[in-house]
């Protein structure tokens, strides 16, 4: 729970081709390549990298200078200068994509330092990855395969790992797609926790104060280590095993508070009450497996304008793990056990995360062969995705909050219910992400998010950079979500005067007065 908020951002789709439960009509060939279920939403990926000669390193060393070649079908296509170099290798590529339909050798030099060789093997997998899937086949209108060579020469003088990473970076910033990116194995294993579900640590999520540049709590996971040492939301975090953590980023700083079961991290935090008055303290917290759930919930008393009494089941959903379809689906289960008549489904501040969970839980209010989005691949074709004969668990009114931190995923599902018919949207104009990024662990254990779909909503409103605009506003003033102090299947009162939830309260007596949504 130490990853922040903002790292479980992944909005990512690793394959989409044959989704099961899902029917794909694509014009054309499928842009991803793999199945998804549940179990196979991670992969390694092999492009059929492969080193298919080295030059002998006494005599390109006695030759002092060589030239870099590109060739292309066997045709010498260019030549990039001349560099002094130990020795060199070349890559080929070759596969059946139509991305890949011609040979292609690369020669590069291999640098002496092995933290950098290896970061050169990283290279070339993000830009072949990169070469065979991304959305934009002209690669914001510059040649791929000589931005490969030219980076390779600009690496290999290079000493350290963290400036051969930063040379990917920088390659991939020529995209002009913020989204295609490269993360460390440690950034990498984050992302991991926030999708997967689990870590061992403490209970925390944290972040940097803008305005201060301090370590905060943004909250704390309830009956978790950190809870129980009496750990609160806004508690500054000073130092971690004695380390001062002034410049520390919060990634960094949780990392250090992860680590096997059974083991302990001191905290020094800086604490403010309610009074106003302040404290230091120290505090040792032992470790243990942290559970994420990305649902929190609640059941709100709620009277009719003729005076009915019922119950309304509120379910707030905070990031699209892996685990997210089917923690909501028994969360349903158990409100319909306990006699809920109406649904508010909070998607406010949600920024993603994995697509199939959002088209999983889409799955669960909507019936019949319905489209839940449209993708759009490199070449233009766009493909439907569909249920194939859809049983939702409750056909109860249903309403949606949105504000400005719902993206990605979170704009897919919306998008599903609302243009389907299914849900009223209230609250604010949603982010406006309309892509969809593939992850790939590569050989190092580092991560490449590659931009390969855009997508529209069913009714084929295109949201990137647009967003959804809700059917009913709510004042600005109660824009964010409420807080997650409440426990599961208890109100709250913090729900209970929360201007969005009041006017979703309203939208379900419009419906309820007009008959139940199907």
């Amino acid at each position: 729970m130490e990853a922040v908020r903002s790292n479980l951002d992944c909005n990512t789709l690793s394959a989409l081709s044959r989704v099961s439960k899902f029917s794909s009509k694509p014009t054309s060939r499928l842009l991803f390549s793999c199945p998804l279920s549940r179990s196979n939403t991670w992969r390694k990926r092999d492009l059929g990298l492969k080193i298919v000669g080295c030059l002998d390193q006494k005599r390109v060393v006695s030759e002092a200078k060589s030239e870099f070649l590109l060739a292309l079908n066997g045709d010498l296509v260019k030549s990039v200068g001349r560099v002094v170099l130990g020795f060199a290798a070349a890559v080929s590529l070759c596969c059946d994509s139509p991305a890949f339909a011609e040979s292609l050798t690369v020669a590069f030099p291999v640098s002496h330092t092995r933290e950098v060789n290896t970061v050169q093997r990283t290279l070339v997998e993000a830009w072949g990855l990169i070469r065979e899937t991304f959305i934009d086949p002209t690669f914001n209108h510059q040649d791929w395969d000589l931005k490969l060579q030219q980076t390779m020469v600009e690496m290999f003088p290079l000493r350290s790992e963290d400036a051969a990473y930063n040379k990917i970076k920088g390659m991939l910033s020529t995209l002009g797609d913020p989204f295609t990116r490269i993360i460390s194995p440690k950034e990498y294993q984050s992302f991991r926790i926030g999708s997967d579900g689990n870590l061992q640590g403490v209970g925390l999520f944290i972040n940097v104060e803008p305005k201060t540049g301090h370590l905060v709590v943004l909250s704390c996971i309830e009956n978790s280590p950190a809870a129980r040492a009496g750990i609160h939301e806004g508690d500054e975090l000073m130092e971690i095993n004695g380390e001062r953590l002034d410049g520390v980023a919060s990634e960094a700083a949780a990392q250090k508070l992860r680590g096997r079961v059974g083991t302990t991290v001191t905290v020094k935090v800086h604490s403010v009450n309610d009074s106003g008055s302040s404290c230091i303290r120290e505090v040792k917290i032992p470790r243990e497996v942290i559970k994420l759930s990305p649902i929190s919930s609640a059941i709100i008393p709620h009277k009719a304008p003729d005076g009915h009494l019922s119950k309304t089941g509120y379910v707030k959903l905070s990031t699209f793990s892996q685990t997210a379809a089917v923690e909501m689906e028994n969360t349903v289960h158990e409100m319909e056990s306990q006699g809920v008549q109406s649904y508010i489904l909070d998607l406010r501040n949600n920024p993603g995360g994995l697509v199939k969970a959002g088209l999983d839980v889409a799955q669960i209010w909507l019936d019949g062969t319905e489209t839940l989005v449209n993708t759009i691949d490199r070449d233009g074709n766009m493909i439907p995705i569909s249920m194939i004969d859809g049983h939702a668990i409750t056909h109860d009114p249903l309403v949606v909050l949105v504000n400005e931190g719902s993206a990605s995923a979170s704009e897919i599902l919306a998008g599903a219910l609302h243009d389907n018919g299914r849900a009223i949207l209230v609250g604010h104009r949603t982010f406006g992400k309309g892509k969809i990024q593939s992850v790939t662990e590569l050989h190092d254990g580092s991560a490449l998010f590659v931009t390969v779909a855009k997508y529209l909503s069913p009714a084929l409103h295109d949201i990137d950079q647009v967003g959804i605009t809700p059917d009913v506003q709510c004042t600005t003033d109660f824009l964010n979500s409420p807080k997650d102090s409440f426990k599961n299947g208890n109100s709250d009162s913090s729900l209970e005067t929360d201007s969005c939830i009041l006017v979703a309260e309203h939208q379900l007596d419009v419906q309820e007065s007009k008959g139940s949504a199907s």
